[in-house]
C-alpha cells in the first residue's frame, strides 16, 4: 500500500515546516488529490491516522479536496474533463488525449498551533 509511504512523506513535510515556522501542533491538513493520481482515499485516511500517531499531527484532521482529471484533446484542440486515464474525449470520441491535470497530490493548507 503506497498510501502509507505517502503519509510518511507528508509527516516529513509537516516536521520540516514545524521546525521552520515554529509551530508545535498540526490540527488540520488539507490535501488536494487528483482523480488520476492513483491514490486510494480510504487507504490514505487509514494510513494518515497510523503514521501521525505520536507526532506533531497525532490528532490532526485530514480533509481531502478532490481535483478533477483534465486533458487536452488533440483532435478537438479543446480542454476536456476525464475521470480515468485513457478515457476517450467526451466531445469527439478520440483517444488522443494529453493529460493536463488531476495527477497531483499536494498539501494545500494547514491549521496549526
Amino acid at each position: 500500500m503506497h498510501e502509507m509511504s505517502l503519509c510518511e512523506g507528508i509527516l516529513q513535510v509537516l516536521e520540516t515546516e514545524a521546525s521552520t515556522q515554529k509551530f508545535k501542533k498540526v490540527k488540520t491538513v488539507w490535501l488536494e488529490i487528483g482523480e488520476l493520481s492513483s491514490v486510494e482515499i480510504e487507504a490514505l485516511k487509514f494510513s494518515f491516522d497510523v503514521v501521525m500517531k505520536n507526532s506533531i499531527a497525532k490528532d490532526a484532521k485530514l480533509e481531502i479536496i478532490r481535483v478533477a482529471g483534465s486533458a487536452w484533446c488533440m483532435q478537438c484542440s479543446e480542454p476536456v474533463k476525464i475521470k480515468k486515464r485513457f478515457d476517450e474525449c467526451p466531445q469527439c470520441g478520440s483517444s488522443q488525449l494529453q493529460v493536463t491535470g488531476g495527477t497531483e497530490m499536494k498539501i494545500k493548507e494547514l491549521e496549526v498551533e
